[in-house]
């Protein structure tokens, strides 16, 4: 089993800049593909980020260019650096992991991913 906590959302301005971080515990290492998701009330998940054990990423065309993840496999925690943030990247964002070896093209698929977090809220103003 596997526990994901993710940190760091907050209430921004537009521009402004977030890191969010997510820390696993229990039977993880860096052998998971990890991703980053994100969820507005009403509205479907959406894959915004992830990253596989060899450190290949998978972006959604929204935030390529503002957004990079990445991760520390001996401290276990998977990060999201936030840039430039818009009004419409508000959302709660949580993180999901899979013992799978997800190739580049697949990484975002979300039926893949196991394990889950609960969330942290971002949330961008103008």
């Amino acid at each position: 089993q596997v526990q994901l906590v993710e940190s760091g959302g907050d209430s921004v301005r537009a521009g402004e800049s977030l890191t969010l971080s997510c820390v696993a515990s229990g039977d993880t290492d860096g052998r998971y593909s990890m991703a980053w998701y994100r969820q507005v009330a009403g509205k479907e998940r959406e894959g915004v980020a992830a990253i596989n054990p060899d450190g290949n990423t998978n972006y959604a065309e929204s935030v390529k260019g503002r957004f990079i993840i990445s991760r520390n496999n001996v401290k276990k925690t998977l990060f999201l650096v936030m840039n430039d943030l818009k009004v419409e990247d508000s959302a709660l964002y949580s993180c999901a992991a899979t013992p799978l070896r997800l190739s580049t093209m697949t990484l975002r698929r979300i039926a893949q991913y196991k394990f889950w977090g609960q969330g942290t809220q971002v949330t961008v103003y103008s």
